[in-house]
């Protein structure tokens, strides 16, 4: 019985893992608990003074709500707004395809699984599309960052990334670094061990699109 006791104390005790992220804040302005860059998950609840703004991305609604004001509650595809107003646009977004990190999946519980090799022919089809020109990275750590073209011969992108040029540790911003990728080209994003295969619409905004738009998760 004392034995049967002490696991159920020590099942109490154990930590909870936080909820998978839906949604990044691609602006805050006012007191606020959340920040520029943030990721948020589904119950999260934000209170906005009456001059506040709340601009959220949904990773895989593709909603891009900005909020004045009001008490918001985060959903898993949109947000719930009470005493506030909302604007809502869908912005172009490869949803549900923005992956977890193993550390981000680490913190959530969420499972990895390496998945088998693939054939070469194969190998460079992209895994997710962007719709932005410059990409906003987020590989936290940073480091040595290459951009190799795949769909064309040229030669590859390529540059450091110390820790102290991320934005909230994590996040590098093509844009900010007047850096550009062609329309409609098939690209590999390789950052020491960590790679993703992606492809630029033909379409693509130029400058800093929405962040929704242009963000790779490695």
């Amino acid at each position: 019985m004392q034995r049967v006791l002490a696991l159920l104390l020590s099942l109490a005790a154990a930590p909870a893992f936080a909820a998978d992220p839906v949604a990044i804040v691609e602006d805050a302005k006012g007191k606020l608990d959340v920040d520029f860059m943030d990721y948020v998950e589904a119950g999260r609840v934000v209170k906005l003074g009456a001059g506040d703004e709340l601009v959220l991305g949904y990773l895989k609604s593709c909603w891009r709500e900005t909020i004045r004001g009001g008490t918001v509650t985060v959903g898993t595809e949109q947000s719930s707004v009470a005493g506030g107003t909302v604007r809502r646009e869908k912005t172009p977004c490869d949803a549900g395809k923005m992956r977890l990190s193993s550390d981000q999946a680490a913190k959530s519980g969420v499972m990895v699984f390496r998945a088998p090799p693939r054939p070469a022919a194969a190998a460079a089809a992209p895994e997710m599309t962007i719709y932005g020109v410059s990409p906003v990275l987020d590989i936290k750590g940073g480091g040595r960052v290459s951009i190799a073209r795949l769909d064309q011969p040229g030669e590859p992108m390529a540059f450091d990334v110390p820790a102290q040029q991320l934005t909230r540790g994590s996040f590098y911003d093509l844009a900010k670094a007047d850096r550009a990728l062609a329309p409609g080209g098939v690209y590999r994003l390789s950052v020491g061990e960590r790679n993703i295969v992606f492809k630029v619409d033909a379409e693509a905004r130029t400058g800093q699109a929405p962040l929704l738009s242009r963000l790779i998760r490695l």
